[in-house]
């Protein structure tokens, strides 16, 4: 059998949490921020879940299915 190999970039991306849940970081937070607002970036602080629609992609990604 072939091993199963983590995706490089996820492992560094998204983190798992105690009850199974994947923790994520929002996008569009990088660069060009001046014209952004400044609710607009305080909103983009901080992590959220991974949507349930990309939940068993970012599982495989993760070497987790």
């Amino acid at each position: 059998m072939p091993k199963v190999r983590t995706h490089s970039r996820a492992k560094k991306t998204f983190k798992v949490g105690g009850n199974g849940q994947i923790k994520r970081f929002k996008a569009f937070k990088s660069h060009l921020l001046t014209k952004k607002a400044t609710k607009r970036k305080r909103s983009l602080r901080g992590s959220t879940l991974v949507h349930e629609a990309n939940l068993n992609l970012v599982k495989r990604m993760l070497g987790l299915r």
